[in-house]
């Protein structure tokens, strides 16, 4: 490495360390972990070695040492070793509802939109009036009063 070369280097680190404490910047988009690829991380590998399977799924929350993230082009190309079986699995967008979820949350609007019946005798009660029937720490033991 050049003089020249190995001045701008420390030079650089002096001021990404005085900005943050550390000697580089690291980025927070979790990339393929292929050698060379720079890509953004799509998809996460997993070996299970007991049924000789490699599983490929979603992204994972969190970057784990046993788990191997995956651009889109290295998961395309996933191949196993002879005599093991690839899994793949769905990739899911997370941010987009079903309609079993738009229904059951359409009905739960509707039903409390509804009016409280009120009992023939003419008195209302209030619909969860409960007793205290045992206390430990903040957790308490309800029953409905009769």
């Amino acid at each position: 490495m050049s003089i020249a070369r190995r001045a701008w280097h420390a030079a650089s680190l002096a001021v990404s360390r005085a900005a943050s404490g550390y000697p580089r910047r690291v980025s927070l988009l979790r990339r393929c972990s292929r050698t060379a690829c720079g890509r953004p991380a799509t998809t996460t590998l997993t070996y299970v070695y007991a049924d000789q399977t490699a599983v490929l799924g979603p992204l994972a929350t969190y970057a784990e040492p046993h788990a191997y993230d995956l651009c889109e082009v290295h998961s395309d190309r996933l191949s196993a070793p002879r005599g093991w079986e690839v899994l793949r699995l769905v990739h899911d967008d997370p941010h987009a509802h079903s309609s079993d979820d738009l229904l059951a949350l359409a009905d739960a609007v509707r039903e409390a939109a509804q009016p409280r019946p009120v009992p023939a005798d003419g008195t209302e009660r209030a619909p969860f009036e409960m007793r205290e029937v045992a206390r430990k720490g903040h957790l308490r033991v309800l029953r409905p009063t009769d």
